[in-house]
């Protein structure tokens, strides 16, 4: 059954600005889904509608069948973590957590039982006298996370939570978030630019540009099956190659690759851990750089006309700069009028 259901929702800013286009989607009981696009695609507006700190210009939302479109932000069942904490710093842990429940007239007694069980929750029991300006970053987004826990939503939304936070503490929260989220089985949109983020904690992946939707689906399906070139190029590394389709065959500055769509133009999309290098010195592609990682090594390559490609390897030590390599796709998809229109 559908949680939280957005029909047809757009907003438009100044009469003419539209960052939020006709957008629908239906989120499940328990569900993690994730907003995922690039500054300017419209995710952070579309959450803060559905958390009513913005009206939409059109359209409807619905939390558990009752219409939330035009509701007030503090009267709806949502509680939201903004990217800048937004705490009180100048009250204790404690205070910052109540706040809300005293709005609601919870009695004390009542108040400090939640208060305390969302602190052991989030790994803070005992900092409730604490003064938030200082705490750690982490600490206090741990803070931010607690404090729209404690009011017991129905709907979580995390608008880039961690975007402050250096990779190892952002890394070790987004897991604690995720098992978080899964032991209370709270029904959760979580908005990131971050691949990484959305690929490890979302049960579904909303990849969005310019106020539109561009795929939802599983986040091993956006992976391996991207829809669109956006969203090829978008979700992880990918060779996007633009050039011809001749009688089943692509064609691109001396790269030919099998390809059985009609004739035309088209854009080739390769993995780089799908492309096999074969070293030639009479190949077309020349090595422009080997970068070893010690588990495994990029090869970056270049076509004669500057076009440049990537591929994953074993033994980055058997490539070196300047030598010819012959390209073998293992998995290719291709594009046409912005769609797929082949994968292999």
């Amino acid at each position: 059954m559908s949680v939280l259901e957005i029909k047809d929702v757009s907003k438009i800013f100044g009469g003419a600005v539209s960052a939020v286009d006709s957008f629908s989607l239906d989120v499940a009981d328990g569900e993690l889904v994730c907003l995922l696009g690039p500054s300017g695609s419209g995710k952070s507006t579309l959450l803060r509608m559905v958390g009513g700190f913005e009206r939409p210009t059109s359209g409807h939302m619905t939390i558990d069948g009752e219409d939330i479109t035009h509701v007030p932000a503090e009267k709806r069942p949502t509680g939201m973590v903004f990217q800048s904490h937004a705490l009180w710093t100048h009250m204790n842990v404690f205070k910052n957590l109540a706040f809300g429940l005293k709005l609601r007239k919870v009695a004390p007694d009542e108040i400090k039982r939640r208060v305390e069980a969302v602190l052991d929750l989030v790994g803070l029991s005992g900092y409730g006298t604490r003064h938030v300006a200082k705490l750690s970053g982490g600490q206090q987004q741990r803070v931010a996370l607690a404090r729209s826990l404690v009011l017991e939503p129905k709907i979580l939304l995390l608008d880039e939570p961690f975007a402050s936070l250096d990779q190892h503490l952002r890394e070790r929260l987004r897991e604690e978030v995720r098992d978080i989220q899964q032991r209370l089985k709270i029904t959760t949109l979580f908005v990131t630019h971050g691949q990484d983020e959305a690929l490890s904690m979302a049960d579904r992946i909303v990849v969005m540009r310019d106020g539109r939707t561009e795929q939802i689906d599983r986040p091993d399906v956006v992976y391996r099956d991207p829809q669109t070139p956006f969203v090829a190029g978008f979700i992880g590394t990918m060779n996007l190659v633009e050039g011809e389709v001749r009688n089943g065959s692509f064609s691109h500055a001396g790269l030919t690759v099998p390809l059985p769509i009609s004739d035309g133009a088209a854009i080739l999309a390769v993995r780089p851990e799908a492309l096999d290098l074969e070293a030639s010195e009479d190949a077309p592609a020349k090595v422009h750089r080997v970068t070893d990682f010690g588990t495994h090594g990029l090869v970056d390559l270049a076509l004669p006309d500057g076009t440049r490609l990537k591929a994953m390897v074993s033994h980055p030590d058997l490539f070196k700069t300047g030598q010819g390599a012959h390209l073998r796709p293992r998995a290719i998809m291709a594009y046409r009028d912005d769609r797929q229109v082949f994968r292999s």
